[in-house]
Formats: structure tokens, C-alpha cells, sequence
């Protein structure tokens, strides 16, 4: 993400938008569009959030708009409340709503969650339309205007300034959200929902309270729909609506809080520019108005295939580079060690079948403090599934693990995480747009205890920073400061092996579960993990090890388990299984 140019585009576009009132001539046609635009907005935003960040994709956000639009519709005809009285109302009422559906929709994976939201859109949609009390289809008119004062927003240009103060405070919201300990969680969720649990982080709750936070933007909008038209009806907040408001995000870059403005902007005017020209050209526009808005909007997906404001960004002079020296490794941490003879990770009889598939069968084996534990065999043999239950991700089918004198095998990760154990991936699992320092930041999700209201206020900053220290701190010490800024796509696969091990250690685990770790290094990027992993060593660390190289294997570990077939057939120390006639006949072959 270009994080310095959304900063340059976001005050620019803030400044257009506050300023516009203050220029003398503008056409109240104008302020129309630029209020039905910044309505737009405030639902397109928050589906940026939802949808393109945390990869929820949904088509009934306009139902929303309709709670919210409804809500303070009936207080205000039907009860006499004042509009203002009735704006937490509304948010309340698309908050509760969301928060039951989300309760089962953000549950759902793959064609699933896009086709709930769809009923349930609908579903709504034709609610709002079958109570007479609320009008029925014919809806609910006199709804009175906002009014500041003794002033009636009546006009465009009017209300013109609390609508786009709400669309500043959503974005700046947004904004404030993503940059935080929270934000970093929603990235991690659209990669790996294992990865994130693996580091204390609980995927149904971040997926829900951004589900509700998006639908109360869309209720926002609906509630001030109400008062800037004065009257409503179902129609407005149907599917299509909701498909409309999607596509506005995704044109405007789902990936980027501002594209919601971009994308409803791009949307809305084009449609306008669209029905004041094809009346000159045809006499029967209406006919060719969507084909014509929907070859445009291709074409413009065509030309920016991540929407309109990434494109905007790289528009902007690119800064100059300037030379980087790899920054210094920090000298290692002074040795902790504990007892040498705590046990750490003990595993008894463990077993996991898939079907009558026997992935791993009455495996046991124990992980010291201060010892390196080396755990291979042939591809196939259980080592990645091993992990998987030790983690928590994967439940056993038999036998118990307990880490430091505690059962975990049925705890969750979260639980497993909290207890000191951190691992990494034998497929990296990273957010490729975020940074290197950023990345390593998940890892000490549970460091922090700021929740993600702390963080749209900013209330949560010293803990931050104390994060970022330690990221940088890990980062530095697995040999990365020369890249630690750089999104870490585009980065080598053996660098990015390396952001995990900094990732793990980042939560300063007792028991570290490293899987293949020196896959795609360079020889000296080995010999420098191998010293690292030498020094955890020495701080009383537990490092249970999954490598191929049986050079780094060997010469590394204390301890050595073989697996094959999900069943150990030996355990001992290097030179044992070097020797081992099993080993050589199961995976060791003519390099033993």
C-alpha cells in the first residue's frame, strides 16, 4: 500500500471538500449531486472495510441504509422526536440488526456469504415494505429537516456540510483502525484465518465487529437519506441498491479507505454526465443509458484493475530514492535460561485420522527448555499435521499434548498462543501489501489489550508504540533492518521465511514450532538462522524443528524424531539417526 501518497491525496481531497461551499457561483444542482455522492460514500466505505480489507463481501448493505432510514422516520412522524434525538437510535437499530445476521453470515466461506447477504438483503428490503404502520410500499413522508439552531437544512447546499462531516469522521475512523493493532488483525483474516489464530487473534469476532461497524456507516447514511429527502420508501434500499454500493467500493479500490469516496463519486457523476448528454444523441436514452455506464465502468476497471485511488496515488511524483545501509544487528539478548530439566512440550499417544486415513498414529515424544528438538521424515509423514494439533488448529483424534504442566490438546489457538507457544508456516503465511514491520507486529497481537474503539480514537498509541518497538526490535535481530520497511511481497521467499521466525518471536514464546524455516535461504542465510536459533537456545527457548536440510538438521538440533507414514520409527540424538538403518531405509537414503 502507498501509505505516503493516500496521506498527500487524503488532505487534498479533504480541502477540495471543505472548501467547495465557500466558492461563489456553484450550482445547487451541483450540491445535490455532491450530497447523494457523500451518502454513497459513507455506506462505499465501509464496504472498503468489510469487503475489501476483510474480504466479507456483501450485497445488503442498502438494507442497512433503510433501518437507519426508517428508524428516524417513524420517531420523528409518528412520535414527534427530534431528528437529531433520533440519530443514535438509528445507529443502535442497524447495529443490533447487523450484529444478529453477522452472528451467522460472517460464519459462512466462499459463494456462501455473498449469497447471504443477498437474501437476507432482500429479505429485509421487502420487510420494510409489508408494515402499514411504516407506510407499506408507499413509505413515510413529512419526514421534518435537520436543523442546526433555528436554522432548517432544507436546501442542498445546506445539509451539504453535515453529510460530508460524517463521511471526514467515517473515513478518518476507518483510517484510525486500519493503522492499529486491530487493523493489522482484519489484513492477516483475508490471508489466513489459521495464521491469525495461531497469534491470540479470534476471527469471528474481528469479521463481526467490522460487519457491524459497516452496517452502522450504511445506517449513518440512511438517517441523514432521510432527513435530506424528507421522505422514503423501500424502493430505495432494495438489492439493487446493494449491488450498486459494492461496485462503487470496487471501483473506487477496495483496498483503500478513500476509494469509497472515489468509487461513489466516479459512480454517481458518470451516471449524471450520462443522463444529460445520451437526450442530445438519442430518442430513447433510458435504453442505452446502462449499456453505456456499464462499457465505461469496464473499461475504467480495464485501465485501474485496483480502482480509481491507487491509480490517483501513482499519478503523484515519485519520491526520490535515497541509499539505505542494512541496519546493524542489535547484540543478542542476555541469556535467561531456566531449569534444564523443565519440560516444556510433552506429546502422549498423539493421533489424527482423516477418514479411515491414519495421519498420525501414537506419536510421543518431549521438547525441553534450552533444547532444539528436530522433527522429520518424508513428505506425507505427519510433521505439518504434528504442528497443526500442537498449535490447535487441528484437533486430535487421540492422545494429549500439554505445553509447560497444562492439558491444551482441546483448547483453542488463542488459548495455546496465550500459554507462550508461537510458530511459523511450511507455506509462508504474510499479508504481501503491508510492510515487514508490520507483519512482524501480528505476532504480538496479545501483547496488546486495546480494542478497536481505543483504536479509531487513537487512544491506544503509547501501547502501539511499544509494539512497533518490539517488531523492529525482532526484525533487526533475524537480519532484516535493511528491508523492514518494504512490503513484504516483494520480498525473496527465504526473506520472508525469515519475517515469520521474527513474527513468532515477536510474542516472546516460550516454545517456538518452527516449519521448515530454511527453505529458500542462501548458505550464509542459513548459517545466520542457525546461529539465531542457537541463541534462543541459549535463553532457555523450546525450538521443535520441521527442515528437509539434513546438513542444518544434524548439525543444529540436540534431539532428532522420525516420522513415516504418521508413526515414529525413531528418536535420538544426531549421530543415533544418522545411523539408523530405519532412517536410512525411510528417508535418509544414500546422503546418510
Amino acid at each position: 500500500m502507498t501509505r505516503m501518497s493516500n496521506s498527500t491525496l487524503s488532505i487534498v481531497a479533504a480541502a477540495v471538500i471543505l472548501l467547495l461551499p465557500l466558492v461563489p457561483g456553484v450550482p445547487a444542482y451541483l450540491f445535490d449531486l455532491f450530497d447523494n455522492i457523500g451518502l454513497a460514500a459513507l455506506v462505499a466505505t465501509g464496504l472498503v472495510l468489510l469487503t475489501g480489507v476483510g474480504r466479507l463481501t456483501s450485497f445488503g448493505q442498502a438494507a442497512f441504509c433503510g433501518i437507519g432510514a426508517y428508524a428516524t422516520g417513524l420517531l420523528t412522524t409518528k412520535f414527534g422526536w427530534s431528528p437529531w434525538a433520533t440519530l443514535p437510535m438509528a445507529l443502535v437499530a442497524s447495529g443490533l440488526v447487523s450484529f444478529v445476521l453477522g452472528a451467522f453470515t460472517v460464519r459462512l466461506s466462499g459463494h456462501f456469504l455473498p449469497l447471504g447477504t443477498i437474501a437476507w438483503g432482500m429479505s429485509l428490503a421487502l420487510l420494510l415494505g409489508s408494515f402499514a404502520f411504516a407506510g407499506a410500499h408507499s413509505g413515510i413522508g413529512a419526514i421534518p429537516p435537520l436543523r442546526i439552531g433555528g436554522l432548517a437544512l432544507l436546501q442542498p447546499n445546506q445539509i451539504y456540510g453535515v453529510i460530508w462531516a460524517c463521511v471526514l469522521l467515517a473515513v478518518g475512523l476507518c483510517h484510525n483502525l486500519l493503522q492499529s493493532r486491530f487493523g493489522r488483525s482484519v489484513r492477516l483474516l483475508r490471508q489466513s484465518a489459521m495464521a491469525a489464530a495461531a497469534f491470540g487473534i479470534h476471527p469471528a469476532r474481528v469479521k463481526l465487529f467490522i460487519f457491524v461497524f459497516a452496517a452502522m456507516l450504511a445506517g449513518l447514511s440512511g438517517w441523514l437519506f432521510a432527513h435530506d429527502q424528507r421522505a422514503i420508501n423501500p424502493t430505495s434500499f432494495g438489492i439493487d441498491a446493494g449491488i450498486r454500493y459494492l461496485f462503487m467500493a470496487v471501483v473506487g479500490g477496495g483496498g483503500y479507505i478513500w476509494g469509497g469516496v472515489a468509487g461513489a463519486a466516479c459512480v454517481l457523476i458518470l451516471k449524471d454526465v450520462l443522463e444529460q448528454v445520451l437526450p442530445l444523441v438519442s430518442a430513447n436514452p433510458t435504453q442505452i443509458e446502462e449499456i453505456c455506464f456499464g462499457i465505461i465502468l469496464v473499461a475504467i476497471l480495464q485501465m485501474a484493475p485496483e480502482g480509481l485511488w491507487p491509480l490517483l496515488a501513482r499519478l503523484r511524483p515519485a519520491p526520490r530514492p535515497e541509499a539505505t545501509a542494512p541496519a546493524p544487528m542489535p547484540p543478542p539478548a542476555a541469556p535467561t535460561r531456566k531449569e534444564a530439566s523443565m519440560e516444556m512440550l510433552r506429546l502422549v499417544g498423539l493421533g489424527r485420522k482423516f477418514g479411515g486415513l491414519n495421519a498420525v498414529d501414537n506419536v510421543g515424544f518431549a521438547v525441553r527448555n534450552g533444547e532444539i528438538v528436530g522433527l522429520i521424515g518424508p513428505n506425507g509423514a505427519g510433521k505439518s499435521t504434528t504442528f497443526n494439533m500442537i498449535s490447535g488448529a487441528l484437533e486430535p483424534s487421540a492422545g494429549e499434548i500439554w505445553l509447560k504442566g497444562q492439558r491444551i490438546d482441546h483448547r483453542t489457538p488463542q488459548a495455546i498462543a496465550g500459554l507462550g507457544l508461537a510458530r511459523t508456516f511450511q507455506h509462508v503465511k504474510l499479508v504481501p501489501d503491508m510492510s515487514v514491520l508490520e507483519n512482524v507486529a501480528l505476532g504480538g497481537h496479545l501483547t496488546g489489550r486495546a480494542g478497536p474503539l481505543h483504536a479509531m480514537a487513537r487512544l491506544e498509541r503509547s501501547e502501539e508504540r511499544a509494539l512497533m518497538a518490539q517488531a523492529r526490535a525482532q526484525t533487526l535481530r533475524v537480519g532484516l533492518g535493511g528491508v523492514i520497511d518494504r512490503p513484504v511481497g516483494t520480498l525473496a521467499l527465504g526473506q520472508q521465511r525469515l519475517v515469520e521466525v521474527a513474527r513468532a518471536l515477536c510474542n516472546n514464546p516460550d516454545v517456538l514450532l518452527l516449519d521448515e524455516p530454511a527453505a529458500g535461504l542462501r548458505h550464509f542465510e542459513k548459517q545466520a538462522l542457525a546461529a539465531l536459533l542457537r541463541e534462543l537456545r541459549a535463553e532457555g527457548r523450546a525450538i521443535l524443528l520441521v527442515e528437509h536440510d539434513m546438513g542444518f538438521v544434524m548439525e543444529l538440533t540436540d534431539h532428532i524424531i522420525v516420522l513415516e507414514f504418521g508413526r515414529k520409527i525413531a528418536e535420538g540424538a544426531p549421530d543415533v539417526i544418522r545411523t539408523s538403518k530405519d532412517v536410512i531405509r525411510a528417508y535418509l537414503g544414500a546422503e546418510a
